[in-house]
């Protein structure tokens, strides 16, 4: 079991610094691993459900936004009526913050990516992999009254927003069996 462990944990490291630089850069034209990972780490990765922890380009600090009684679908538009929640571009953001806190190092961050007229370029904390052919849809969860700290965990909570809650297929399976909605696959799986 140790044997396995280190294995892993150097598939896991090598598979980063082989990343970060060419995710290609050990295959052959047109080699891939499967269908559906590049490396066999992708894949080892996948299976044990591992996710790399995201690293913000500027430090959001969910919970003083949260405690000022910002809602979520203030910053996040899109939960309401579609599929992706999407992040709130920088002119959202600088609406406010011209003035407000305007001095503070995170603040003079977001006024260089607005003042070069781009878009903060913000790291998905949840998603699926591509393998799972997730259909996932905010808008129908938050007419159903679902609050968000089911999925993402207490928010109010969080500095910087991080993976709180492992959503799988058993979290999903189980959620929907308590609410009565259908766990039919075609429901969540294209």
């Amino acid at each position: 079991m140790v044997i396995l462990a280190s294995a892993i944990a150097v598939l896991w490291a090598c598979g980063d610094a082989r990343l970060a630089s060419n995710p290609y850069s050990s295959l052959k034209d047109g080699q891939v691993f499967t269908p559906e990972h590049r490396t066999i780490t992708d894949s080892v990765r996948e299976f044990f459900g591992w996710h790399a922890s995201p690293v913000q380009p500027i430090a959001f600090p969910h919970n003083k936004h949260v405690a000022q009684g910002i809602d979520c679908s203030v910053c996040h538009a899109g939960v309401k009526n579609g599929p992706v929640a999407g992040f709130p571009s920088d002119k959202l953001c600088m609406g406010c913050h011209e003035v407000l806190a305007s001095d503070r190092p995170e603040i003079k961050k977001l006024a260089v990516y607005f003042n070069a007229g781009q878009d903060v370029p913000w790291e998905r904390v949840y998603g699926f992999a591509p393998s799972a052919h997730i259909k996932f849809n905010h808008a129908p969860h938050i007419r159903s009254g679902i609050d968000c700290s089911v999925c993402h965990g207490n928010v109010s909570r969080m500095n910087v927003a991080v993976r709180a809650v492992e959503i799988n297929m058993g979290f999903c399976l189980r959620c929907h069996r308590s609410r009565q909605v259908s766990t039919d696959c075609i429901t969540c799986h294209f």
